[in-house]
């Protein structure tokens, strides 16, 4: 679940968001939407976020778009929130609300 700290700062940006989402997971905190997980913390305290092509187009334009890799396979369509927007609750939260906001236009599962 990653450093306290971390689970802090990551509950933290979901409860300041727009959106109506709630940190799931007591070993593996995430957010879901309709289904679809959209966020996650890893056991280091990265948190990760899912986006559309051109919001990762847009997002790698700002902060390196490093691959998300979670037990051995790349997460497609997941960013990597580097520290220090991770730090930046005001940035994070806005891109959290945009990732919340294309998952909602998926198909629900």
């Amino acid at each position: 679940q990653g450093p306290a700290d971390a689970l802090e700062r990551y509950r933290e940006v979901v409860e300041s968001s727009s959106a109506d989402a709630e940190v799931k997971g007591a070993k593996n905190p995430y957010t879901s939407r309709n289904g679809h997980m959209f966020s996650f913390l890893d056991r280091d305290g990265t948190m990760a976020l899912r986006l559309s092509d051109e919001l990762r187009e847009e997002y790698g334009a700002e902060y390196p778009a490093d691959p998300v890799i979670q037990y051995g396979s790349v997460m497609r369509g997941y960013v990597a929130i580097p520290p220090e927007l991770f730090e930046d609750l005001e940035s994070l939260t806005g891109w959290f609300d945009r990732s919340y906001d294309w998952i909602g236009m998926l198909d629900p599962k």
